[in-house]
């Protein structure tokens, strides 16, 4: 069986090309023409390679690379093994990124995944719908009344976006998305399988007339350049707007209750829980599994370990974690001091045979 590369294979390049493209120098001028022809880790690189080291961790990989090129800082510059040319960079995996970038443009960001280049013929769209030219829209898919599209727009297979919504430019939504309720600027990356602007979990619990459900009649406002990872879950407002505010990423199967605001730039690692009525500031980092109770606070540049539990408040640049979150020296001491205790406790004699 053939082994298919899903992404364009940019023409080789010379190492003069790739250290003025990354603003490293070229250690060795007398290699400048040398071609290198992909990017590859260190354990997996081969002669027509550039990989790039910057974590200690890697030394042994970096020792036995075959490599024809490797990105590195000056500190790490004379570990690298003879063969490999060396590219002396402040930042190596940023040079490297930067790199990527230029030779993969085509994986920055999803393409028709059937090569469309307009409406498939299986695509059902309402005649109120406005689409701008370059809209692409994909076999299967659902586009109610009084939508509008923004020119340069992809719409993935099978996805249903309800009526009245707003959807910019530029902007992709992955196959089998649902849509409703919702406005959504500019360059948006919405991948498969996401749920937007359904309803909120709002109900009056253990009444006499059982949970009775409020009823959830805002929107969902996601502004430019946001990420939203496959299988997000981003719940309308109840009476105020869900917001994700210019410039986030979230990963897959995050979880955004009804009436959360999150603010600028801020990162969200995969599996959040998000529990409603709750704010988030801008350029906050949450990682992988927190989940955060409602009606909280989390303050500009707020950093919350992954796996956290958070009921409190988090003020501007707190460094929070644990279960329940508190701040991270605080967290650390009372582990510190339990493994002290438990240490203590194995040493007495007399706690012998007590397991």
């Amino acid at each position: 069986m053939a082994q298919p590369t899903f992404f364009k294979q940019s023409p080789p390049q010379t190492l003069a090309d790739l250290a003025a493209l990354a603003k490293a120098h070229l250690v060795d001028p007398s290699r400048a023409g040398q071609e290198v022809k992909g990017l590859a880790s260190l354990d997996e690189a081969g002669p027509m390679h550039l990989a790039f080291f910057d974590n200690l961790k890697y030394v042994d990989q970096l020792a036995a690379t075959k490599a024809g090129a490797c990105l590195v800082s000056a500190r790490f510059e004379a570990s690298v093994p003879p063969h490999v040319a060396v590219l002396r960079a402040a930042q190596p995996f940023r040079a490297f990124v930067q790199i990527a970038r230029e030779l993969h443009r085509d994986a920055l960001r999803p393409q028709s995944w059937f090569g469309c280049k307009g409406i498939a013929p299986s695509a059902i769209i309402d005649p109120s719908a406005r689409l701008e030219d370059g809209v692409i829209v994909e076999p299967l898919v659902v586009i109610g009344a009084n939508v509008e599209i923004g020119a340069g727009t992809v719409i993935g297979a099978g996805a249903v976006i309800g009526a009245e919504v707003r959807i910019g430019r530029d902007c992709n939504v992955g196959a089998r998305t649902a849509i409703q309720c919702a406005l959504i600027g500019n360059n948006v990356l919405i991948h498969p399988a996401c749920s937007i602007g359904q309803d909120g979990y709002g109900f009056l619990f253990f009444g006499p007339e059982g949970h009775l459900k409020v009823p959830q009649t805002g929107r969902v406002v996601i502004q430019n350049d946001v990420e939203v990872g496959a299988g997000t879950t981003i719940d309308r407002g109840s009476l105020r707007d869900t917001v994700i505010g210019e410039g986030t990423k979230i990963d897959n199967q995050v979880q955004i209750g009804h009436n959360v605001t999150i603010g600028r730039h801020c990162l969200l690692a995969a599996q959040i829980g998000l529990a409603g009525s709750l704010t988030i500031g801008d350029n906050v980092a949450l990682g992988a599994k927190v989940g955060i109770n409602n009606h909280l606070k989390i303050g500009d540049g707020a950093q919350v370990t992954a796996m956290s539990a958070v009921k409190d408040d988090i003020p501007p640049n707190g460094r929070w974690g644990g279960h329940f979150a508190k701040p991270t020296r605080q967290w650390f001491r009372e582990i510190i001091a339990v493994e002290r205790l438990v240490r203590d406790q194995k040493a007495d004699p007399k706690d012998e045979g007590q397991e």
